[in-house]
């Protein structure tokens, strides 16, 4: 693991600090999100903590987010990528891409995936490439875990 990093731009700045993310927020935005709707609040929890995350902040007050799942080695799944109602469309998103992509451990890394249903122009734009390849790419999905489990927690 490497020290939290920090990037600037003009009264912005994003940091990999876990200590200084806004959980309710990061959770507030991920339950009512598309992908994640429904998750609760200790599974957010959980996610960062075992996660390489990204925090976009506007003085004290959090203004995006982006979460790497990664083995520092080998592997990352970028994911649970926001910026908050309000801020959008000022290239926020693009710049918070940019500064995961330009993490170090993310640059040693072999393969970075991600999937999205919104924004795919974003995500050309910052590198990643769509896969369209019959059965190269494979996966279990479960839209309605977070529904299911926190019912049964």
């Amino acid at each position: 693991m490497s020290e939290h990093l920090i990037w600037r731009r003009d009264d912005l700045v994003i940091d990999t600090d876990p200590n200084r993310l806004n959980i309710p927020l990061v959770h507030d935005v991920l339950a009512h999100s598309t992908w994640a709707g429904g998750i609760g609040i200790d599974t957010v929890r959980t996610s960062i903590a075992n996660s390489l995350c990204f925090g976009m902040y506007r003085g004290s007050q959090q203004v995006g987010f982006a979460r790497v799942v990664t083995d520092h080695a080998t592997f990352g799944y970028l994911c649970d990528v926001f910026v908050v109602d309000g801020q959008r469309g000022h290239g926020l998103g693009r710049w918070l891409i940019e500064s995961c992509n330009q993490h170090p451990t993310l640059l040693k890394l072999r393969r970075v995936m991600l999937t999205t249903s919104s924004a795919p122009w974003l995500y050309a734009r910052c590198g990643f490439e769509a896969i369209a390849r019959g059965d190269f790419v494979w996966h279990i999905s479960r839209p309605d875990i977070y529904t299911k489990v926190e019912k049964a927690e």
